[in-house]
């Protein structure tokens, strides 16, 4: 008994340091412009706020599972979480953009060390049906936090606690983290008995290159040398990665086309999420001058959407219907930016009738999820669960960094030029409608063809895989 109640207070420090990587990016977001206005610096670092910290999350994401593999799983967990703690407190006691931007990398680095870590843990911990049980816990936790997240850091930023303002949603990582690495010690310490090499050249080359595409869609102007300088990396990184002896993506991955076309899926469907949110943010905040906890609870039907859809999903009509749930999933998110989009075309003030918009996209949001990463994963081989767990995510990540800085721009580069807030969250609507349109092409390869995943394959729970998280 004893031994038991041990594995499942072990289990729930793994997910307070789940939640916490997701609490802290959603209660940003909506943070951001207060963050702005009070340490100043051009409007484009709304943007860096959030990049800044999903950018370098991603890109380190597999070379963190490599490196529990080598040095220790409970190891590398238990720096990754200090340093998320004292990037937190340096985030907290930032004076300028440029310090804060920092501090938020140094989050996305440590965050990077802590996540991958979490399903080997548990798989070291837990045997037989357990182990499943225990996996299971994982989805409930995120979508927990995707609800209160948004809400919270209204509510934080907006009570100004000791004078804190936005300070608090910061803060509030520091007794988390703590009370995780004071129960670190219950966690068995593990490493994999095949040791991985890192890949640090890929790695770099991936984190430069996938650096210099993000910059032009944020900076001010046009940096199309960059933009060029960023692609061309890429190009590098792919090569390199062809005749590498240990390169940081398996190879083997593309051979089978639904992976690749779930990688497109997966860029392109967290890029509209992430885009959109920020969008719904900043136009309330900086257009229409709303306070930070009106912004946190307009964010309550989207959120709460995904919740019960998010259930309803998993327990009734994914077992049903399969991988089709996600195209019912893409056609209610659309039918819900194209609400929106109807809204911020009639809309004066406050625009309530967007709240049922963001109840819809939030409802079709939960319905793609959670067959997505089952579908996704589905074909991959045994050996190669890790390594396309890890890269799914990291494309996760990187989508929502691509749709922050995409769909942030179009905002606010049409309301500098037109001086109407309003059009301009239409018009990055629209952009987001079809970056989903986008989406179901992907979706559509995915799942056709005789190497895609059928309706039926999509019912089988896959072995490894995240609930959708805000970066």
């Amino acid at each position: 008994m004893h031994r038991h109640r041990w594995r499942w207070a072990a289990l729930a420090t793994l997910l307070t340091a789940e939640a916490m990587n997701l609490l802290d990016a959603t209660i940003v977001q909506v943070a951001a412009p207060v963050i702005h206005a009070d340490l100043g610096g051009p409007a484009a670092d709304i943007q860096w706020y959030a990049a800044a910290y999903t950018l370098p999350f991603a890109m380190l994401l597999i070379t963190g599972g490599r490196l529990g593999d080598i040095v220790g799983r409970r190891r590398v967990f238990r720096i990754g979480v200090t340093g998320f703690v004292l990037a937190s407190v340096a985030c907290a006691l930032a004076g300028s953009a440029g310090t804060m931007i920092a501090a938020r990398a140094v989050q996305g680095c440590a965050a990077a060390l802590v996540i991958p870590q979490t399903f080997g843990l548990i798989k070291s911990m837990f045997t037989g049906p357990e182990t499943a049980r225990a996996l299971g816990t994982i989805g409930p936790v995120m979508g927990l936090s995707a609800v209160c997240g948004p809400a919270l850091g209204g509510i934080l930023t907006h009570a100004d606690l000791f004078g804190s303002s936005w300070r608090a949603v910061f803060l509030v990582n520091v007794p988390l983290g703590v009370a995780v690495l004071l129960a670190a010690p219950l966690l068995a310490e593990d490493r994999s008995p095949d040791r991985p090499r890192l890949a640090l050249v890929g790695t770099a080359l991936a984190a430069v290159g996938t650096g210099l595409v993000v910059y032009p869609l944020i900076a001010p102007g046009r940096h199309w040398t960059v933009l060029a300088v960023g692609v061309a990396t890429l190009a590098l990184f792919g090569l390199h990665q062809r005749r590498a002896a240990h390169p940081l993506i398996e190879g083997s991955l593309f051979g089978n086309r639904g992976f690749p076309a779930a990688l497109v899926c997966s860029a392109l469907f967290f890029a509209a999420m992430n885009g959109l949110m920020l969008v719904v943010v900043v136009h309330l905040q900086l257009g229409l001058g709303a306070d930070v906890l009106t912004a946190g609870l307009t964010m309550l039907p989207w959120s709460g959407g995904m919740a019960v859809a998010s259930w309803v999903a998993g327990a009734h009509l994914v077992p049903r219907y399969g991988a089709r749930v996600m195209h019912a999933g893409l056609a209610t998110m659309l039918t819900g930016v194209l609400g929106a989009v109807a809204v911020y075309a009639t809309a004066g003030g406050y625009p309530w009738p967007l709240l049922g918009a963001l109840a819809v996209c939030g409802t079709g949001l939960g319905l793609f999820t959670v067959p997505f990463f089952t579908t996704a994963l589905h074909r991959v081989r045994p050996h190669e669960t890790g390594s396309a767990a890890g890269l799914l995510n990291a494309v996760q990540q990187l989508g929502g960094t691509l749709g922050t800085a995409l769909l942030g721009s179009v905002f606010l580069g049409t309301f500098a030029a037109t001086g109407s807030a309003t059009g301009a969250a239409g018009r990055a609507f629209w952009v987001g409608g079809g970056l989903l349109v986008a989406t179901g092409v992907a979706v559509r390869v995915m799942t056709s063809g005789p190497r895609g995943v059928s309706p039926k394959d999509a019912r089988q729970p896959a072995a490894a895989g995240h609930n959708s998280r805000g970066g």
